[in-house]
């Protein structure tokens, strides 16, 4: 099969770097486009290097515009490469601006679209990424789901065919590379011990682009950071919305870093004691690493890792963090997480129903 994949967001290289080796292993021609929406050398090339990843063959460099302008003028230029390479499949992760892009640029030209990460909800329309992935499943002839649940969603949508049930790819992700993140000098650089830190990320929209929403969440890591050394590794976006709103904001017990490469964030959250997210990824690799996990969200598309315990939503009751991470801390230290998406082998099963 000659298969297009485009990708553009972090998350998307880490999933494309085993669905492409497993595409690669089964034959099929995989050309890779990179529409540039995480532009930061920090967010995007590292990744690369990192992953093995092959260099993509189209580089389109959209990013740093709004969302409408973004999703246009990438659905422009894919639907250009569409029409020159012809491919047999378009190949789409999760929900981004690049995941709709490509989807609705196949679409109408009627090739077949297979949409990795399908049927996950978040029943928040107020995200962009609720819209993108709910349009994008519609538009989808494969549908990779990571478990049971997403399946249900989807039928009461009326999606009812071309529905595989394969794991989760980022799990296939963990436990290909997680060897490969090794302690070196992390731990010293900035004075961490195993088990005694908490590793912070905080990116959405919806918490940094309120002033008021982003002090909360500051304020509550503060808080904590009195109990917990905490490491932040800073997304861009962040870090303009902070320098914007609180720029003398310098908890002493908070170690406000740089964006860190795939391997480095695997071995920080092997190694925290609790993990601090809006990610989604990233609650499903605490979970993959046997770290509970607070989600500073309303809702989480991954309701399997709440109902297991080992995750926990803040965003209605932000106050409730030090109290909650206090609880996880104590009654889930000794314990083991349990595994929910897959058997590591979602990559694989992705290439072998590509060829059917």
């Amino acid at each position: 099969m000659k298969i297009i994949t485009v990708i553009g967001a972090r998350p998307q290289f880490i999933k494309a770097a085993v669905v492409s080796r497993a595409l690669k292993n089964k034959g099929h021609q995989e050309i890779v486009v990179h529409t540039g929406q995480h532009y930061d050398a920090r967010m995007s090339d590292i990744f690369f290097k990192e992953l093995d990843l092959p260099l993509p063959h189209y580089h389109l460099g959209i990013g740093g515009v709004s969302h409408g302008a973004m999703t246009g003028r990438m659905l422009e230029a894919i639907e250009t490469l569409l029409l020159t390479e012809k491919p047999d499949y378009m190949l789409v992760y999760g929900d981004t601006n690049s995941t709709l892009a490509g989807a609705l640029a196949a679409s109408k030209l009627h090739i077949p679209i297979a949409h990795v990460e399908a049927g996950m909800r978040s029943f928040n329309s107020q995200m962009p990424e609720e819209i993108n992935r709910v349009l994008v499943d519609h538009l989808s002839q494969l549908l990779f789901v990571t478990s049971e649940g997403p399946i249900a969603l989807l039928a009461k949508e009326g999606i009812l065919k071309g529905i595989h049930c394969v794991g989760d790819v980022m799990y296939d992700a963990v436990l290909a590379f997680s060897s490969r993140a090794t302690e070196g000098d992390l731990f010293a650089k900035w004075g961490l011990s195993t088990k005694a830190f908490g590793l912070v990320t905080l990116h959405r929209a919806e918490n940094t682009d309120d002033p008021l929403q982003l002090q909360i969440w500051l304020d509550q890591l503060e808080l904590l950071s009195q109990k917990l050394k905490l490491i932040f590794p800073v997304h861009p976006r962040t870090a303009m919305a902070i320098q914007k709103s609180v720029p003398d904001w310098r908890p002493p017990q908070i170690k406000c870093i740089e964006p860190l490469g795939y391997f480095d964030m695997l071995l920080l959250q092997r190694h925290a004691a609790l993990v601090l997210t809006d990610s989604g990824g990233m609650q499903k690799e605490a979970l993959y690493l046997n770290t509970p996990c607070l989600t500073l969200r309303k809702e989480t598309e991954w309701v399997e890792t709440v109902a297991a315990g080992w995750n926990q939503l803040l965003g209605e009751h932000p106050e409730k963090l030090v109290a909650n991470a206090d609880v996880m801390l104590k009654t889930l230290t000794l314990k083991t997480a349990p595994q929910l998406y897959g058997d590591g082998h979602a990559a694989e099963k992705i290439a072998d129903l590509l060829a059917l």
